[in-house]
Protein backbone atom coordinates (compact mmCIF):
# COMPACT_ATOMS: atom_id res chain seq x y z
CA UNK A 1 0.00 0.00 0.00
CA UNK A 2 1.03 3.58 -0.48
CA UNK A 3 0.73 4.01 3.28
CA UNK A 4 3.37 1.42 3.94
CA UNK A 5 5.65 2.37 1.06
CA UNK A 6 6.04 5.81 2.57
CA UNK A 7 7.76 4.28 5.60
CA UNK A 8 9.75 6.85 7.58
CA UNK A 9 9.49 9.85 5.27
CA UNK A 10 8.43 12.95 7.21
CA UNK A 11 7.06 15.93 5.34
CA UNK A 12 9.14 19.04 6.06
CA UNK A 13 9.33 22.66 5.10
CA UNK A 14 11.06 25.79 6.36
CA UNK A 15 9.83 29.17 7.54
CA UNK A 16 12.95 31.27 8.05
CA UNK A 17 11.22 34.30 9.56
CA UNK A 18 11.18 32.83 13.08
CA UNK A 19 13.45 30.55 15.04
CA UNK A 20 11.90 27.17 15.82
CA UNK A 21 8.41 28.55 15.38
CA UNK A 22 5.34 26.37 15.11
CA UNK A 23 5.46 26.25 11.31
CA UNK A 24 9.22 25.79 11.00
CA UNK A 25 10.33 22.30 10.03
CA UNK A 26 13.90 21.20 9.42
CA UNK A 27 14.32 18.96 6.38
CA UNK A 28 14.31 15.26 7.20
CA UNK A 29 15.43 12.94 4.41
CA UNK A 30 15.24 9.20 3.96
CA UNK A 31 19.00 9.02 4.40
CA UNK A 32 19.32 10.82 7.72
CA UNK A 33 16.03 9.94 9.42
CA UNK A 34 17.43 6.88 11.19
CA UNK A 35 19.90 9.03 13.12
CA UNK A 36 17.75 12.12 13.29
CA UNK A 37 16.00 11.71 16.66
CA UNK A 38 18.75 12.75 19.05
CA UNK A 39 17.43 15.60 21.19
CA UNK A 40 14.43 17.78 22.03
CA UNK A 41 14.97 20.01 19.00
CA UNK A 42 14.88 17.01 16.68
CA UNK A 43 11.67 15.78 18.30
CA UNK A 44 10.13 19.24 17.95
CA UNK A 45 10.72 19.04 14.22
CA UNK A 46 9.18 15.57 14.12
CA UNK A 47 6.08 16.80 15.99
CA UNK A 48 5.83 19.75 13.62
CA UNK A 49 5.94 17.31 10.71
CA UNK A 50 2.84 15.64 12.14
CA UNK A 51 1.06 19.00 12.25
CA UNK A 52 2.23 19.71 8.70
CA UNK A 53 0.37 16.66 7.43
CA UNK A 54 -2.92 18.46 8.14
CA UNK A 55 -2.11 20.57 5.08
CA UNK A 56 -2.00 17.57 2.75
CA UNK A 57 -4.56 17.53 -0.06
CA UNK A 58 -5.96 14.35 1.45
CA UNK A 59 -6.75 16.23 4.63
CA UNK A 60 -7.73 19.86 5.07
CA UNK A 61 -6.37 21.29 1.82
CA UNK A 62 -9.10 19.51 -0.18
CA UNK A 63 -10.54 16.18 0.98
CA UNK A 64 -12.22 17.31 4.17
CA UNK A 65 -14.26 20.04 2.49
CA UNK A 66 -14.95 17.83 -0.52
CA UNK A 67 -16.50 15.27 1.82
CA UNK A 68 -17.76 17.41 4.70
CA UNK A 69 -19.45 20.03 2.52
CA UNK A 70 -19.73 18.93 -1.12
CA UNK A 71 -21.34 15.61 -0.23
CA UNK A 72 -23.96 17.53 1.75
CA UNK A 73 -26.70 19.93 0.70
CA UNK A 74 -24.48 22.91 1.57
CA UNK A 75 -22.28 23.08 -1.52
CA UNK A 76 -21.97 21.71 -5.03
CA UNK A 77 -19.84 21.52 -8.17
CA UNK A 78 -21.46 23.30 -11.11
CA UNK A 79 -18.78 22.73 -13.73
CA UNK A 80 -17.25 19.33 -14.51
CA UNK A 81 -14.04 21.14 -15.40
CA UNK A 82 -13.66 21.82 -11.68
CA UNK A 83 -12.59 18.18 -11.42
CA UNK A 84 -14.06 14.76 -12.13
CA UNK A 85 -13.15 13.34 -8.71
CA UNK A 86 -14.91 16.03 -6.71
CA UNK A 87 -17.81 16.01 -9.19
CA UNK A 88 -18.31 12.29 -8.49
CA UNK A 89 -18.39 12.96 -4.76
CA UNK A 90 -20.91 15.75 -5.25
CA UNK A 91 -23.19 13.55 -7.37
CA UNK A 92 -22.87 10.35 -5.25
CA UNK A 93 -21.30 8.51 -8.16
CA UNK A 94 -17.91 7.98 -6.54
CA UNK A 95 -15.92 5.09 -8.00
CA UNK A 96 -13.33 2.98 -6.21
CA UNK A 97 -10.58 4.62 -8.28
CA UNK A 98 -11.64 8.14 -7.24
CA UNK A 99 -8.56 10.27 -6.66
CA UNK A 100 -9.93 12.14 -3.66
CA UNK A 101 -10.91 8.92 -1.88
CA UNK A 102 -7.44 7.52 -2.53
CA UNK A 103 -5.63 10.68 -1.43
CA UNK A 104 -7.78 10.90 1.71
CA UNK A 105 -6.78 7.38 2.71
CA UNK A 106 -3.10 7.78 1.86
CA UNK A 107 -2.56 11.21 3.36
CA UNK A 108 -4.30 10.41 6.63
CA UNK A 109 -2.08 7.37 7.04
CA UNK A 110 0.96 9.47 6.19
CA UNK A 111 -0.03 11.77 9.03
CA UNK A 112 -0.64 8.84 11.36
CA UNK A 113 2.81 7.51 10.48
CA UNK A 114 4.33 10.85 11.50
CA UNK A 115 2.48 10.66 14.83
CA UNK A 116 3.51 7.05 15.44
CA UNK A 117 7.13 7.91 14.68
CA UNK A 118 7.17 10.50 17.46
CA UNK A 119 5.52 8.15 19.95
CA UNK A 120 7.88 5.28 19.17
CA UNK A 121 11.10 7.28 18.98
CA UNK A 122 10.77 9.83 21.79
CA UNK A 123 11.40 7.32 24.57
CA UNK A 124 15.03 7.05 23.51
CA UNK A 125 15.63 10.80 23.56
CA UNK A 126 17.06 12.53 26.63
CA UNK A 127 14.97 15.64 27.23
CA UNK A 128 12.75 17.36 29.78
CA UNK A 129 10.03 14.91 30.82
CA UNK A 130 7.23 17.51 30.84
CA UNK A 131 8.10 18.54 27.29
CA UNK A 132 8.32 14.91 26.25
CA UNK A 133 4.86 14.28 27.71
CA UNK A 134 3.51 17.31 25.85
CA UNK A 135 4.94 16.22 22.52
CA UNK A 136 3.38 12.77 22.89
CA UNK A 137 0.07 14.35 23.87
CA UNK A 138 0.13 16.62 20.82
CA UNK A 139 0.59 13.77 18.36
CA UNK A 140 -1.98 11.62 20.17
CA UNK A 141 -4.46 14.44 19.66
CA UNK A 142 -3.53 14.58 15.98
CA UNK A 143 -3.71 10.81 15.60
CA UNK A 144 -7.12 10.79 17.26
CA UNK A 145 -8.33 13.50 14.88
CA UNK A 146 -6.99 11.66 11.84
CA UNK A 147 -8.56 8.35 12.80
CA UNK A 148 -11.83 10.13 13.57
CA UNK A 149 -11.85 11.46 10.02
CA UNK A 150 -10.99 8.05 8.56
CA UNK A 151 -13.59 6.04 10.45
CA UNK A 152 -16.36 8.50 9.58
CA UNK A 153 -15.37 8.49 5.90
CA UNK A 154 -14.54 4.80 5.29
CA UNK A 155 -15.98 2.89 8.26
CA UNK A 156 -13.69 0.01 9.31
CA UNK A 157 -10.04 0.97 8.72
CA UNK A 158 -6.63 -0.49 9.61
CA UNK A 159 -5.59 0.57 13.11
CA UNK A 160 -1.86 1.26 12.88
CA UNK A 161 -0.39 2.33 16.21
CA UNK A 162 3.35 1.85 15.70
CA UNK A 163 5.87 3.24 13.24
CA UNK A 164 5.96 1.20 10.04
CA UNK A 165 9.59 0.68 9.10
CA UNK A 166 9.44 -1.97 6.38
CA UNK A 167 7.15 -2.82 3.52
CA UNK A 168 6.37 -6.36 4.61
CA UNK A 169 4.88 -5.31 7.95
CA UNK A 170 2.36 -3.19 6.07
CA UNK A 171 0.77 -6.28 4.60
CA UNK A 172 -0.12 -7.63 8.04
CA UNK A 173 -2.84 -5.05 8.61
CA UNK A 174 -6.50 -5.61 7.92
CA UNK A 175 -9.52 -3.38 8.50
CA UNK A 176 -10.34 -3.10 12.20
CA UNK A 177 -14.00 -2.82 13.20
CA UNK A 178 -15.13 0.80 13.62
CA UNK A 179 -15.84 0.26 17.32
CA UNK A 180 -12.18 -0.68 17.88
CA UNK A 181 -11.06 2.43 16.01
CA UNK A 182 -13.38 4.59 18.09
CA UNK A 183 -12.05 3.04 21.29
CA UNK A 184 -8.51 4.02 20.27
CA UNK A 185 -9.62 7.53 19.31
CA UNK A 186 -11.17 8.01 22.73
CA UNK A 187 -8.06 6.63 24.42
CA UNK A 188 -5.76 8.94 22.46
CA UNK A 189 -7.86 12.02 23.17
CA UNK A 190 -8.33 11.22 26.85
CA UNK A 191 -4.60 10.75 27.29
CA UNK A 192 -3.87 13.89 25.30
CA UNK A 193 -6.16 16.13 27.35
CA UNK A 194 -4.40 15.09 30.56
CA UNK A 195 -0.98 16.26 29.36
CA UNK A 196 -1.73 19.17 27.03
CA UNK A 197 -1.55 22.74 28.35
CA UNK A 198 -4.64 24.94 28.42
CA UNK A 199 -2.95 27.55 26.22
CA UNK A 200 0.29 28.63 24.59
CA UNK A 201 2.14 31.87 23.95
CA UNK A 202 4.32 33.21 21.17
CA UNK A 203 5.15 30.94 18.25
CA UNK A 204 3.52 27.94 19.95
CA UNK A 205 0.04 29.42 19.58
CA UNK A 206 -1.99 27.10 17.36
CA UNK A 207 -0.78 23.83 18.84
CA UNK A 208 -3.25 21.38 20.33
CA UNK A 209 -4.48 22.30 23.80
CA UNK A 210 -6.37 20.42 26.50
CA UNK A 211 -9.47 22.29 25.35
CA UNK A 212 -8.99 21.08 21.78
CA UNK A 213 -8.69 17.47 22.97
CA UNK A 214 -11.73 17.84 25.22
CA UNK A 215 -13.80 19.37 22.44
CA UNK A 216 -12.80 16.68 19.96
CA UNK A 217 -13.64 14.03 22.54
CA UNK A 218 -17.09 15.59 22.92
CA UNK A 219 -17.60 15.38 19.16
CA UNK A 220 -16.54 11.73 19.15
CA UNK A 221 -18.98 10.93 21.96
CA UNK A 222 -21.74 12.81 20.14
CA UNK A 223 -21.04 10.74 17.03
CA UNK A 224 -21.24 7.57 19.15
CA UNK A 225 -24.52 8.78 20.67
CA UNK A 226 -22.97 8.80 24.13
CA UNK A 227 -25.01 11.80 25.18
CA UNK A 228 -24.10 12.04 28.86
CA UNK A 229 -20.39 11.76 28.07
CA UNK A 230 -20.65 14.42 25.37
CA UNK A 231 -22.52 16.71 27.76
CA UNK A 232 -19.85 16.25 30.42
CA UNK A 233 -16.96 17.07 28.05
CA UNK A 234 -18.67 20.21 26.74
CA UNK A 235 -19.46 21.35 30.29
CA UNK A 236 -15.79 21.00 31.15
CA UNK A 237 -14.90 23.35 28.30
CA UNK A 238 -17.55 25.89 29.27
CA UNK A 239 -16.55 25.79 32.93
CA UNK A 240 -12.89 26.35 32.05
CA UNK A 241 -13.70 29.93 30.95
CA UNK A 242 -10.93 29.62 28.37
CA UNK A 243 -13.18 30.31 25.40
CA UNK A 244 -15.92 32.72 24.42
CA UNK A 245 -18.04 33.71 21.44
CA UNK A 246 -16.66 36.71 19.61
CA UNK A 247 -19.19 39.56 19.54
CA UNK A 248 -19.11 39.67 15.73
CA UNK A 249 -19.52 36.48 13.69
CA UNK A 250 -17.61 37.98 10.76
CA UNK A 251 -14.57 38.62 12.98
CA UNK A 252 -14.04 34.89 13.51
CA UNK A 253 -12.75 34.45 9.96
CA UNK A 254 -10.60 37.56 9.60
CA UNK A 255 -7.00 36.78 8.80
CA UNK A 256 -5.92 39.28 11.44
CA UNK A 257 -7.89 37.31 14.03
CA UNK A 258 -6.53 33.78 13.67
CA UNK A 259 -6.50 31.56 16.77
CA UNK A 260 -8.95 33.86 18.54
CA UNK A 261 -10.86 33.28 21.79
CA UNK A 262 -13.55 31.28 19.98
CA UNK A 263 -11.04 28.89 18.41
CA UNK A 264 -10.27 25.50 19.98
CA UNK A 265 -8.22 24.22 17.07
CA UNK A 266 -7.30 25.46 13.59
CA UNK A 267 -5.11 24.14 10.82
CA UNK A 268 -2.37 26.74 10.60
CA UNK A 269 -1.42 28.38 7.30
CA UNK A 270 1.07 31.10 6.43
CA UNK A 271 1.30 32.79 3.04
CA UNK A 272 4.54 34.06 1.58
CA UNK A 273 5.99 31.55 -0.84
CA UNK A 274 7.07 29.06 1.84
CA UNK A 275 4.70 26.31 0.76
CA UNK A 276 2.60 27.02 3.86
CA UNK A 277 -0.20 29.10 2.33
CA UNK A 278 -3.82 28.00 2.21
CA UNK A 279 -5.53 27.26 -1.13
CA UNK A 280 -9.11 28.19 -0.23
CA UNK A 281 -9.12 31.74 -1.59
CA UNK A 282 -8.73 30.29 -5.10
CA UNK A 283 -10.38 26.92 -4.57
CA UNK A 284 -13.75 28.40 -3.58
CA UNK A 285 -13.93 31.16 -6.19
CA UNK A 286 -16.21 30.56 -9.20
CA UNK A 287 -14.14 28.99 -11.96
CA UNK A 288 -14.70 31.85 -14.44
CA UNK A 289 -14.42 34.66 -11.90
CA UNK A 290 -10.64 34.87 -11.92
CA UNK A 291 -9.02 37.79 -10.17
CA UNK A 292 -12.39 39.51 -9.70
CA UNK A 293 -12.77 37.29 -6.63
CA UNK A 294 -9.31 35.89 -5.91
CA UNK A 295 -7.18 39.02 -6.56
CA UNK A 296 -4.48 36.66 -7.88
CA UNK A 297 -4.96 33.49 -9.92
CA UNK A 298 -7.93 31.52 -11.19
CA UNK A 299 -10.87 30.07 -9.30
CA UNK A 300 -11.45 26.32 -9.04
CA UNK A 301 -15.22 26.40 -8.61
CA UNK A 302 -15.12 24.13 -5.56
CA UNK A 303 -17.53 24.27 -2.63
CA UNK A 304 -20.04 26.60 -4.27
CA UNK A 305 -23.06 27.20 -2.00
CA UNK A 306 -26.27 25.61 -3.22
CA UNK A 307 -29.47 27.57 -3.75
CA UNK A 308 -30.87 25.54 -0.86
CA UNK A 309 -28.04 26.76 1.39
CA UNK A 310 -28.71 30.33 0.30
CA UNK A 311 -32.33 29.92 1.42
CA UNK A 312 -31.42 28.21 4.70
CA UNK A 313 -30.74 31.49 6.53
CA UNK A 314 -33.57 33.29 8.29
CA UNK A 315 -34.25 36.90 7.35
CA UNK A 316 -31.86 39.15 9.24
CA UNK A 317 -29.31 36.44 10.02
CA UNK A 318 -25.98 38.28 10.21
CA UNK A 319 -24.07 35.09 9.43
CA UNK A 320 -25.23 34.98 5.84
CA UNK A 321 -23.41 38.10 4.71
CA UNK A 322 -20.23 36.88 6.41
CA UNK A 323 -20.46 33.39 4.95
CA UNK A 324 -21.43 33.63 1.28
CA UNK A 325 -21.57 36.10 -1.57
CA UNK A 326 -24.33 36.41 -4.17
CA UNK A 327 -21.90 37.11 -6.98
CA UNK A 328 -19.04 39.31 -8.14
CA UNK A 329 -18.42 42.30 -10.40
CA UNK A 330 -16.42 41.83 -13.59
CA UNK A 331 -15.99 44.36 -16.36
CA UNK A 332 -18.34 46.72 -14.56
CA UNK A 333 -21.15 44.13 -14.55
CA UNK A 334 -22.50 42.08 -11.66
CA UNK A 335 -22.28 38.33 -12.26
CA UNK A 336 -24.68 36.30 -10.08
CA UNK A 337 -22.77 33.31 -8.70
CA UNK A 338 -22.88 32.07 -5.12
CA UNK A 339 -19.49 31.51 -3.52
CA UNK A 340 -18.02 31.08 -0.03
CA UNK A 341 -16.67 34.25 1.58
CA UNK A 342 -15.30 32.89 4.87
CA UNK A 343 -11.87 32.12 3.43
CA UNK A 344 -11.21 35.10 1.18
CA UNK A 345 -7.81 36.73 1.52
CA UNK A 346 -7.83 40.38 0.38
CA UNK A 347 -4.07 40.25 -0.27
CA UNK A 348 -2.89 36.73 -1.16
CA UNK A 349 0.79 36.20 -1.88
CA UNK A 350 0.01 34.18 -5.00
CA UNK A 351 -2.63 31.88 -6.37
CA UNK A 352 -3.18 29.12 -3.82
CA UNK A 353 -0.96 30.92 -1.29
CA UNK A 354 -3.22 32.72 1.20
CA UNK A 355 -3.20 33.36 4.92
CA UNK A 356 -6.50 31.84 6.04
CA UNK A 357 -6.45 29.15 8.72
CA UNK A 358 -9.03 26.35 8.65
CA UNK A 359 -11.31 26.22 11.74
CA UNK A 360 -11.55 22.58 12.85
CA UNK A 361 -13.29 23.21 16.16
CA UNK A 362 -14.66 26.36 17.73
CA UNK A 363 -16.63 27.34 20.81
CA UNK A 364 -19.94 27.83 19.02
CA UNK A 365 -19.73 24.17 17.98
CA UNK A 366 -19.14 23.21 21.62
CA UNK A 367 -22.26 25.09 22.76
CA UNK A 368 -24.41 23.49 20.08
CA UNK A 369 -22.99 20.04 20.86
CA UNK A 370 -23.95 20.51 24.50
CA UNK A 371 -27.42 21.69 23.54
CA UNK A 372 -27.88 18.60 21.39
CA UNK A 373 -26.53 16.23 24.03
CA UNK A 374 -28.71 17.71 26.78
CA UNK A 375 -31.81 17.38 24.61
CA UNK A 376 -30.99 13.72 23.98
CA UNK A 377 -30.51 13.12 27.70
CA UNK A 378 -33.96 14.60 28.21
CA UNK A 379 -36.00 17.41 26.67
CA UNK A 380 -36.62 20.29 29.08
CA UNK A 381 -38.86 23.12 27.87
CA UNK A 382 -36.93 26.38 28.24
CA UNK A 383 -33.99 24.55 29.85
CA UNK A 384 -30.25 24.91 29.41
CA UNK A 385 -30.34 23.50 25.87
CA UNK A 386 -32.63 26.39 24.88
CA UNK A 387 -30.29 28.90 26.55
CA UNK A 388 -27.32 27.54 24.59
CA UNK A 389 -29.21 27.51 21.30
CA UNK A 390 -30.39 31.07 21.84
CA UNK A 391 -26.93 32.27 22.80
CA UNK A 392 -25.80 31.31 19.31
CA UNK A 393 -28.85 32.89 17.71
CA UNK A 394 -28.46 36.14 19.64
CA UNK A 395 -25.05 36.83 18.12
CA UNK A 396 -26.57 36.18 14.69
CA UNK A 397 -29.14 38.92 15.35
CA UNK A 398 -32.06 36.49 15.63
CA UNK A 399 -34.87 36.16 18.13
CA UNK A 400 -34.85 33.46 20.77
CA UNK A 401 -36.56 30.16 20.12
CA UNK A 402 -39.18 29.26 22.72
CA UNK A 403 -40.68 25.99 23.87
CA UNK A 404 -43.88 27.01 22.11
CA UNK A 405 -41.96 26.98 18.82
CA UNK A 406 -39.94 23.89 19.78
CA UNK A 407 -42.37 21.84 21.86
CA UNK A 408 -40.65 18.43 21.88
CA UNK A 409 -37.38 16.54 21.83
CA UNK A 410 -37.85 15.70 18.15
CA UNK A 411 -38.52 19.33 17.29
CA UNK A 412 -35.41 20.42 19.18
CA UNK A 413 -33.32 17.94 17.22
CA UNK A 414 -34.36 19.64 14.00
CA UNK A 415 -33.82 23.09 15.48
CA UNK A 416 -30.25 22.36 16.55
CA UNK A 417 -29.57 20.65 13.20
CA UNK A 418 -30.68 23.80 11.41
CA UNK A 419 -28.65 26.04 13.73
CA UNK A 420 -25.55 23.94 13.21
CA UNK A 421 -26.02 24.17 9.45
CA UNK A 422 -25.99 27.97 9.29
CA UNK A 423 -23.58 28.58 12.18
CA UNK A 424 -20.96 26.11 10.96
CA UNK A 425 -21.58 26.43 7.23
CA UNK A 426 -18.57 25.60 5.03
CA UNK A 427 -16.50 24.32 7.98
CA UNK A 428 -16.77 20.57 7.15
CA UNK A 429 -19.50 19.64 9.63
CA UNK A 430 -22.71 19.29 7.63
CA UNK A 431 -22.22 15.88 5.99
CA UNK A 432 -20.93 14.35 9.22
CA UNK A 433 -23.87 15.85 11.13
CA UNK A 434 -26.32 14.30 8.69
CA UNK A 435 -24.70 10.87 8.79
CA UNK A 436 -24.26 10.65 12.56
CA UNK A 437 -27.91 11.58 13.13
CA UNK A 438 -29.13 9.13 10.50
CA UNK A 439 -30.67 11.95 8.49
CA UNK A 440 -28.43 12.00 5.41
CA UNK A 441 -30.57 9.87 3.09
CA UNK A 442 -33.83 11.53 4.09
CA UNK A 443 -32.47 15.07 3.75
CA UNK A 444 -30.52 14.56 0.54
CA UNK A 445 -33.16 12.52 -1.28
CA UNK A 446 -35.82 15.08 -0.39
CA UNK A 447 -33.67 17.58 -2.30
CA UNK A 448 -33.48 15.60 -5.52
CA UNK A 449 -30.64 13.15 -4.93
CA UNK A 450 -30.82 9.37 -5.01
CA UNK A 451 -28.50 8.42 -2.18
CA UNK A 452 -28.25 4.69 -1.59
CA UNK A 453 -27.32 3.57 1.95
CA UNK A 454 -23.92 2.25 0.88
CA UNK A 455 -22.99 5.74 -0.37
CA UNK A 456 -22.83 7.03 3.21
CA UNK A 457 -19.26 5.72 3.23
CA UNK A 458 -16.66 6.26 0.53
CA UNK A 459 -15.16 3.26 -1.24
CA UNK A 460 -11.88 1.82 -0.03
CA UNK A 461 -9.38 2.95 -2.69
CA UNK A 462 -9.03 0.29 -5.36
CA UNK A 463 -5.22 0.44 -5.18
CA UNK A 464 -5.32 -0.63 -1.53
CA UNK A 465 -7.42 -3.69 -2.38
CA UNK A 466 -5.32 -4.64 -5.40
CA UNK A 467 -2.08 -4.53 -3.43
CA UNK A 468 -3.44 -6.42 -0.41
CA UNK A 469 -6.59 -8.30 -1.56
CA UNK A 470 -6.43 -10.97 1.13
CA UNK A 471 -6.78 -8.49 3.97
CA UNK A 472 -8.35 -5.30 2.61
CA UNK A 473 -11.92 -5.80 1.37
CA UNK A 474 -14.19 -3.27 -0.32
CA UNK A 475 -17.14 -1.57 1.36
CA UNK A 476 -20.43 -3.18 0.30
CA UNK A 477 -22.04 -1.68 -2.81
CA UNK A 478 -18.85 -0.58 -4.58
Amino acid sequence: MKLYRILILLVAFTLPSCKKGFLELAPISDTNSVNFYRNAEDMLNAVNAAYASLQFNGMYNLSMYAIGETMSDNTEILDAQSGIDISQIDAFTTLSNNGIASTTWNDHYRGILACNTVIDRIGGVTMDQALKDRFVAEVKFLRGLMYFNLVRIFGDVPLVLTETTDVSSGYTYTRNPAEEVYAQIVKDLQEAKQKLPASYTGTNVGRATSGAATGMLAKVFLTQKKWAEAAAETKEIIDSKMYELLPSYADIFKISNKNNKESLFEVQYKKGGYGLGSPFNNAFAPRLAGAAVTTIGAGSGHNLPTADMDKAYEAGDLRKEASLAQGYTSGGKFVPALFVKKYLDPAPFAGGDSDNNWPVLRYADVLLMRAEALNEVGYVAGGEAFVLLNTIRKRAGLDDKTSQEIPSQAAFRLAVEQERRVELAFENHRWFDLTRTGRAIEVMNAKGFNVQPFRLLLPIPLTQIQINPDRIKQNPGY
